[in-house]
């Protein structure tokens, strides 16, 4: 076993990290505001909604993340769009925005799921006690339930967060540069076959990890103001 590779194709490595921290920054984003909207669907008092919400989230959870990437990429990957450079990487976005796009729709039929427990959780006192002060619903749920929703669901958002930094690695199934990707070119052009793994388990390990840390202080701090 040797890291000789290192001095060579590091930057494949750091490279795919910057593009892999991207994607995990829109999916988060995306998938939590697509998820919060499945989830206010599926509490709806409109059945058609409720329907709806529940089709898609069983649809998404009920088959594999990688089936969907490839039935994404060839619905969407036909899309002419331009390539963009980063450092040693150039990327294609005809096959990185479907990659995003699939896993932000699969991370909301999760991440409704997280929100709807959250907000159920919510003591149903606090939506009688903003009707009782004449708050409308529709500001009930956004100024009252889920500003303590957001509490109750931070940790399993961030287990959501920390799963999309490594699920994002499915991606290169289509041909997204990004750090699985570093491994794998690392591998087939050195013929190191364990070399290259390890280090790109590393850095998987580094950036969850971190980002674990991270939100678990968020966590206490917003569990010290809930306290006050």
């Amino acid at each position: 076993m040797s890291f000789s590779f290192v001095d060579k194709f590091l930057p494949y490595f750091n490279d795919g990290l910057v593009i892999t921290l991207l994607i995990s920054a829109f999916v988060v984003v995306i998938g939590t505001v697509l998820g919060t909207l499945i989830a206010l669907a599926k509490l709806s008092k409109v059945r058609i909604l409720r329907w709806l919400a529940n089709v898609y989230i069983e649809i998404f959870r009920g088959t594999p993340m990688l089936v969907q990437i490839m039935i994404g990429f060839q619905v969407l990957g036909k899309i002419p769009l331009p390539e963009f450079q980063l450092g040693i990487l150039t990327e294609d976005l005809s096959r990185l925005v479907p990659g995003i796009i699939v896993l932000s729709m699969n991370s909301g039929a999760y991440v409704a799921e997280i929100v709807r427990g959250g907000i159920n959780a919510v003591p149903k006192g606090q939506t009688e006690a903003a009707y009782s002060l004449g708050i409308r619903p529709r500001q009930t749920m956004l100024k009252v339930i889920l500003p303590q929703a957001i509490r109750n669901i931070l940790p399993a958002l961030g287990n959501e967060f920390v799963t999309i930094i490594k699920d994002s690695s499915l991606l290169a199934t289509i041909g997204v540069m990004e750090l699985y990707n570093g491994a794998q070119t690392t591998s087939s052009t050195t013929y190191q076959s364990l070399s290259p793994w390890l280090l790109v388990a590393v850095y998987y390990f580094v950036v969850t990890f971190i980002t674990s840390r991270l939100i678990n202080l968020l966590e206490k701090k917003l569990g010290k103001g809930y306290t006050k």
